[in-house]
């Protein structure tokens, strides 16, 4: 099986892809790059059985139909409380994400993590077919920050200059990991080692082990997207328990 992972940026420079072969009781990442373009990253999902972003893969309901409200002239009036702003704000899986694993993912309807989603909605555009949202097939959405917390690893503050350290970390939890030749790069960019951690994500979706939605969220998944929260242990990632 090959997992992909990619930490999506809104331009190529930050972008990163971390491809992983696994294999028996090993995973190995076979190529791991910083400075993926468009092109490049489609060819890389293409080849890959699954691959994971991480970027939103949709907006909330309640802020699409909002906004077309607004253009159409429909004027409504705006409650005055919290909980209506926070569904304009947030979907009903970053809701479900802060419940879960205690971690705020960005507004995409109110934060600049809307310019990295502009860049996913062409991706997924330009793969052709039905993109199921839900993570059901090819493309999955995750969350390194949360993975790296339900896996017990550091999961705040890892993106600051010499914070390398955490790559010994990851491999102490998965000596079954083998980054070869990248890992001084995986050292060396957070964006590449969050690349890794997306793959490995990846690689939990791809076995069933995340958090699905409940049959209530499935709707809302489906139009919004879902971020997949392993429920599985680092350890279980190479034999697919």
């Amino acid at each position: 099986m090959l997992t992909l992972g990619v930490d999506l940026a809104s331009a190529d420079e930050r972008t990163a892809t971390a491809l992983l072969a696994w294999a028996g009781d090993r995973a190995v990442v076979r190529d791991l790059r910083l400075g993926v373009s468009d092109e490049e990253l489609i060819a890389a999902i293409r080849g890959a059985d699954k691959a994971g972003l991480d970027c939103p893969l949709g907006w909330p309901s309640l802020f699409a139909d909002f906004v077309a409200a607004q253009r159409a002239g429909e004027w409504q009036a705006v409650p005055a409380d919290a909980a209506w702003r926070r569904g304009l704000a947030y979907r009903v899986t970053d809701l479900f994400v802060r419940e879960e694993a205690g971690l705020n993912p960005l507004s995409v309807s109110a934060d600049r993590i809307a310019y990295v989603a502009f860049r996913g909605a062409n991706l997924l555009a330009a793969l052709g077919g039905p993109i199921d949202r839900s993570g059901a097939g090819l493309v999955v959405e995750v969350y390194p920050a949360a993975t790296l917390r339900r896996w017990g690893l550091t999961h705040r503050g890892y993106k600051l200059p010499g914070r390398d350290s955490l790559v010994d970390e990851l491999l102490a939890a998965a000596p079954w990991l083998d980054l070869g030749p990248h890992e001084a790069l995986c050292r060396r960019s957070h964006d590449a080692f969050d690349a890794v951690i997306a793959a490995l994500a990846t690689r939990a979706a791809a076995l069933g082990h995340t958090q699905p939605p409940t049959p209530e969220q499935r709707e809302a998944a489906r139009v919004e997207g879902w971020i997949a929260l392993p429920t599985c242990e680092l350890a279980d990632l190479p034999t697919g328990r």
